[in-house]
């Protein structure tokens, strides 16, 4: 639900920050498809290579969102409707932390590591949309390469929650 709304938003604000959020939280949403399967089937060995399908969709929309980032400051756009390019930055919040929160406490009660990583994810994507919240703010101010430079840094982060992702799944 968080990234439907998000991609409503982004036809009409056309944010690359904003893009590389959605992005990302459309591929946690798909990653949730391998752990039920795993889990619905009670397999450790499904659960390893839900795992890995979840490091490798963040891997992917990291890269994306990266490339989109980088194209944005070879073709600037102009943004307008900052309100709801910040509305949109807060609904990826609430729903990353919703998100988080169901997954940490499910990763818990069923020792799953591969359900705590992506729940401790979620919780990053929270503090990653507030990055979009921070775009809307500074190109209210006049600083219209915020966009591009905020997607360049949402995307390195996504980067690095791959990483820590993989450390978690792999041990």
């Amino acid at each position: 639900m968080t990234a439907a709304a998000q991609t409503a938003i982004y036809v009409v604000v056309l944010s690359v920050a904003l893009l590389a959020d959605l992005i990302h939280n459309f591929g946690d949403a798909l990653t949730a498809i391998p752990l039920g399967l795993a889990f619905f089937f009670r397999s450790a060995r499904g659960e390893r290579w839900a795992g890995l399908a979840v490091v490798g969709t963040i891997f992917v929309s990291a890269v994306v969102a990266l490339v989109q980032a980088i194209l944005r400051f070879v073709h600037p756009h102009t943004l307008t409707h900052l309100w709801w390019l910040a509305a949109a930055g807060v609904i990826g919040f609430a729903g990353n932390e919703i998100a988080a929160h169901i997954r940490l406490d499910g990763g818990r009660r069923l020792v799953s590591p591969a359900l705590v990583a992506d729940g401790n994810h979620a919780r990053v994507d929270g503090l990653v949309s507030l990055g979009v919240v921070a775009t809307a703010a500074l190109v209210a101010l006049g600083a219209q390469m915020a966009d591009p430079i905020v997607g360049v840094a949402i995307s390195l982060l996504i980067l690095r929650i791959t990483w820590e992702s993989w450390q978690t799944v792999r041990g």
